[in-house]
């Protein structure tokens, strides 16, 4: 039978409880500061050269870490809201560090803000320009003609769309991360069902970053202060408050979008739900997703509140590849990708997944 303890021993209890509170307060205090006064750490600087550069698109090539290189070059493709930091975080924190040293060739399609003169930007120049002129490029580059392509979010509608309109090829494999595809079953859309996207682009040409802030912070709108909340409470963990920076600063870099090209999502996608009805139609051709008929990887988060799972289940479901893959793992929108449950969980699969499809 347990002892009842003394008086003595739970002023002492106490005590020892109030010492440690109090240390972890002046740590957090003092932590709090060193934040407040350190600039955020550096992303993206896994060694690469800049292949081309066009106006809102740049096509990087990794540089390899491995003796023995796969055959087939990976081109992702970065969701065209964001640069595509979050692939390249930090060392032992980068897929693209992960997938060099596996022994893949590593391309990566990113994006600058648009300028004013390219407003008129539409689904078509990223799907039957921009896409095809970087597949071509990394071609010539590596002297193969298979490529592997890898969109994540948007990156990955735009290279399911450019899988669907070309079935003959040269794709090999294609691999998708946490992508819409029923646009009725995604949360941020329901919000902007009713958006009038005429008036602003009419208006300025260009959909500035911070109103496409607001509109993801629409759907979750207590989601950065309990972010804070969490920052602080962790505040004294070195390792936690590098990963909330380096999460935070891929956040804050969002990119303005096109006009006629936000317009299109808006009309084409939102409203009309036009990938999934197999009506969304780009430079006349119409998409559908049965044309997709090479190997296919989705990789799906299970408590994705952005692109929650029955938003992008339809993409496995509705191709004709008789190789093809969904993988859904416990994580978010951005953790699926980056972060140390991402390396222990996606990483792995995807090396799994794309080893014997390299060669």
């Amino acid at each position: 039978m347990n002892q009842p303890l003394d008086k003595k021993d739970v002023d002492t209890s106490l005590a020892d409880r109030l010492r440690s509170e109090v240390g972890m307060m002046v740590q957090r205090s003092l932590k709090g500061l060193e934040y407040l006064s350190t600039p955020p750490p550096a992303v993206g600087m896994t060694p690469k050269t800049l292949l081309h550069r066009r106006g809102t698109l740049s096509l990087y090539h990794y540089h390899a870490t491995s003796d023995e290189i796969y055959r087939v070059p990976l081109l992702f493709v970065m969701a065209t809201t964001n640069k595509a930091a979050i692939f390249d975080l930090a060392k032992g924190q980068s897929l693209i560090e992960f997938l060099l040293a596996r022994g893949y060739d590593v391309y990566v399609m990113d994006w600058n803000a648009p300028t004013r003169e390219e407003s008129h930007l539409k689904f078509e120049h990223y799907v039957l320009d921009f896409i095809p002129d970087c597949i071509a490029r990394v071609q010539k580059d590596s002297g193969v003609d298979d490529v592997t392509l890898i969109g994540y979010c948007m990156g990955g509608v735009l290279a399911s769309t450019y899988a669907a309109l070309h079935p003959d090829g040269p794709l090999k494999n294609l691999v998708c991360f946490t992508t819409p595809i029923d646009w009725t079953k995604m949360a941020l859309a329901g919000s902007q069902r009713h958006f009038q996207a005429d008036r602003l682009v009419d208006a300025s040409g260009i959909v500035p970053a911070q109103s496409i802030v607001r509109a993801i912070e629409m759907h979750r709108p207590a989601g950065r202060i309990a972010g804070q909340v969490r920052l602080w409470d962790n505040m004294w963990n070195d390792d936690y408050v590098k990963g909330y920076r380096m999460m935070a600063r891929f956040g804050s870099e969002t990119l303005p979008l096109p006009g006629e090209y936000f317009r299109q999502i808006q009309q084409d996608l939102v409203q009309g739900n036009g990938l999934y009805e197999g009506t969304l139609r780009v430079a006349g051709k119409t998409v559908e997703l049965k044309q997709i008929k090479v190997p296919l990887l989705h990789v799906i988060a299970k408590y994705d509140s952005l692109v929650p799972p029955e938003c992008a289940q339809p993409l496995v479901a509705n191709v004709s590849s008789h190789d093809k893959e969904e993988l859904m793992l416990p994580g978010g929108h951005v953790s699926l990708v980056a972060g140390p449950a991402a390396v222990k969980r996606m990483w792995p699969k995807l090396d799994q997944w794309l080893g014997g499809r390299s060669i």
